[in-house]
């Protein structure tokens, strides 16, 4: 597991680390992220139908971007609720467009803990730069953001920066 780094112009907030983990797989990939805190603080989507879904960064869910060329990239956004979104890029946030993928969302959640677990189905070729990211928002409705890696200046999961962690062939 790795770690992420919370947002150096975020305040602390009920979730005091988070790690994630991603390997390629036949199919695609498979990611696990662990927020770790006062979950009963945090906003968690409460489960809904499986299925695609736009705007879950606005709360509590995770990300994953996927880089092949350095360029271009696929974004999955996962979130509790078990809906997913995923979407591709021709470059930074330009040509976006839906993606193919098929998701499959497991969570569990605990007084200390959140974990979500994705089986992701799509072309996601290797080597890759992926980045791995958390927005996790709490009850009084404050977003803070979690990365890899931040580039100076306000959040932008988009940015390749973020993208800090490289998956071999």
């Amino acid at each position: 597991m790795r770690s992420l780094v919370l947002h150096p112009d975020c305040a602390p907030g009920s979730v005091h680390s988070i790690e994630a983990d991603i390997v390629a797989t036949p199919a695609g990939c498979r990611a696990t992220f662990v927020a770790h805190g006062d979950i009963a603080r945090v906003a968690v989507p409460t489960h809904a139908t499986p299925g695609r879904f736009d705007n879950l960064w606005k709360t509590t869910c995770f990300e994953i971007f996927w880089s092949h060329d350095g360029t271009s990239y696929r974004e999955f956004n996962l979130s509790p609720s078990s809906r997913w979104a995923c979407y591709d890029f021709d470059a930074f946030r330009e040509g976006m467009r839906d993606a193919p993928a098929e998701v499959e969302i497991a969570v569990a959640v605990s007084d200390s803990e959140l974990r979500l677990t994705a089986e992701i189905r799509s072309s996601l070729p290797v080597p890759a730069t992926v980045a791995l990211n958390g927005i996790i928002e709490d009850e009084d409705g404050v977003n803070r953001f979690w990365a890899l890696a931040f580039r100076p200046g306000a959040p932008e999961f988009h940015a390749h920066e973020c993208r800090a962690l490289e998956l071999p062939v």
